[in-house]
């Protein structure tokens, strides 16, 4: 019995536990460690992504993809990287299947690789060469904005490049290569991307003379103004042609200047604003348009109701700036450049009627595909409706003025110049909605009293009271009178 009493004040005193398995604390403990490790990563990670974002900021990002699209320099450099990455697998394969295709001798090889490389060589010279030609008599003939608008963004030049360059790089690195032993296969596809340049390079020259012509450089332009309106004015316009009535401007709660260097709004990122403005349940107004110079404090954004304590640092995200306006988000810069083109050819230097009625039919046209589109996006809502943006674009009467007043008045004495300027106006005032012909009407009204102050002679004013679509040899379209 005392030994019975003294057990069991041993076991009150020393509990008994489960025996404790040792490979399952070790697994614990490394589960923990994994955990921490794997949280410390997902911190360091939100961190960085963080750090990223407010480094390539939408407004970097946009100036970034567009400089690369206008630079004729990356095309080539990814060639390089290609050629390095797929010279040594080409020598692997040949030495494991051990292709006889071309049977040639080591002398013969080293004279391919050299005739290839002084090919590209010439190839790459001529190119380049041609290429500052073509920028200086486009400038000087054109207008200098379609220098970064068409030639160096133009597809075909620097895929030509790129390949010149690829070519290079292989046979520099195939002559390197190349001992007493012919590889077959990179002798074999040295030849090939050899009569590929000179395929390519014929092509070229036939594809710049065609490309630098007034009516290919007018159509390049009039084809992207179409798919910039596309993208900016989805919405037809409404029967008898009224646009969405634009914002009531009203004192803001604070207004954000810009900071930084000066420069040109380039684009805007309005899906961003709508959720900043939406976050804070208010409205965000963006004060200048597509186009605008911004000098340094420029008022960029009126914040409209608790707006007003978004971060200054995310508006100015969401606002592209440059040096050089784009066409991306700016259709008036499209229809400016047709514009310059019309009036370049007008100037006394080059007179050149024949340029201008070419650029005047794609201001006809982008004219009346802007006619019948809803022009007016100033307020932006979000998903329930509720205004978000006020975002301010140019009207109807922004683009008559720059489609006709300045080709009018450079024009004026020029009978092909006034006889297409008519038959556009004339087509306008019967194609839009009613709403918008009495600035056809007016501008219809400033032509004839243009015609008459500048020709005095009676039979050269009955001549360009005429609407003729081709400006001299043509006739009037089917159905239209000389004034509507």
């Amino acid at each position: 019995m005392m030994a019975r009493a003294a057990g069991l004040r041993w076991r009150s005193t020393h509990p008994i536990h489960p025996p404790v398995r040792q490979g399952s604390s070790i697994a614990q403990r490394v589960q923990r460690r994994y955990a921490r490790a794997a949280l410390h990563v997902e911190l360091r990670v939100r961190r960085l992504a963080r750090r990223l974002r407010r480094r390539l900021a939408w407004g970097r990002t946009y100036r970034l993809t567009s400089y690369l699209r206008s630079a004729l320099w990356t095309v080539p450099l990814v060639a390089i990287g290609l050629v390095l990455l797929l010279v040594p697998p080409l020598r692997w394969v040949d030495d494991w299947l051990h292709w006889d295709w071309s049977a040639l001798a080591p002398a013969g090889a080293e004279a391919l690789f050299q005739t290839v490389i002084t090919l590209t060589l010439s190839f790459l010279v001529f190119t380049f060469g041609s290429l500052l030609v073509a920028i200086q008599v486009a400038s000087g003939q054109l207008t200098p904005r379609i220098i970064a608008t068409i030639l160096l963004r133009n597809d075909v030049v620097r895929y030509s490049v790129g390949l010149f360059v690829f070519t290079l790089v292989f046979a520099v690195m195939a002559l390197n290569r190349h001992d007493a032993t012919v590889s077959q296969l990179v002798a074999f596809l040295t030849a090939i991307l050899g009569i590929a340049c000179i395929a390519d390079f014929l092509f070229l020259i036939d594809y710049a003379a065609r490309l630098l012509r007034p009516v290919s450089v007018v159509a390049h332009v009039g084809n992207a103004a179409v798919d910039v309106i596309d993208g900016m004015y989805p919405e037809p316009t409404n029967e008898d042609g009224a646009d969405t009535a634009p914002a009531a401007s009203f004192a803001p709660a604070r207004v954000v200047t810009h900071a930084g260097a000066a420069g040109i709004v380039l684009a805007v990122d309005l899906a961003s604003l709508v959720t900043l403005a939406q976050r804070h349940a208010g409205l965000v107004e963006f004060l200048p348009r597509i186009g605008d110079f911004l000098a340094e404090d420029t008022p960029l954004f009126a914040l409209h109701g608790p707006a007003a304590a978004s971060e200054d640092r995310l508006l100015r995200q969401t606002v592209a700036v440059g040096v050089e306006r784009t066409l991306e988000q700016d259709p008036m810069f499209a229809l400016r450049i047709l514009v310059d083109i019309a009036l370049k050819a007008l100037s006394p230097a080059i007179n050149d009627p024949t340029t201008a009625v070419l650029a005047l039919d794609q201001v006809h046209r982008v004219m009346r595909l802007l006619g019948r589109r809803d022009l007016r996006r100033d307020v932006i809502r979000d998903a329930t409706g509720t205004p978000r943006v006020v975002f301010r674009a140019p009207d109807w009467e922004d683009y008559v003025t720059v489609a006709c007043r300045e080709i009018r008045a450079c024009g004026g004495n020029s009978l092909q110049v006034v006889r297409r300027m008519r038959a556009m106006l004339i087509d306008l005032h019967a194609s839009v909605p009613p709403l918008r012909r009495a600035l056809i009407a007016r501008e219809l009204q400033l032509l004839d009293a243009t015609i008459d102050a500048a020709m005095p002679l009676p039979d050269d004013r009955r001549l360009a009271h005429r609407a003729d679509v081709q400006g001299l040899g043509g006739a009037p379209p089917p159905g239209t009178a000389s004034r509507p």
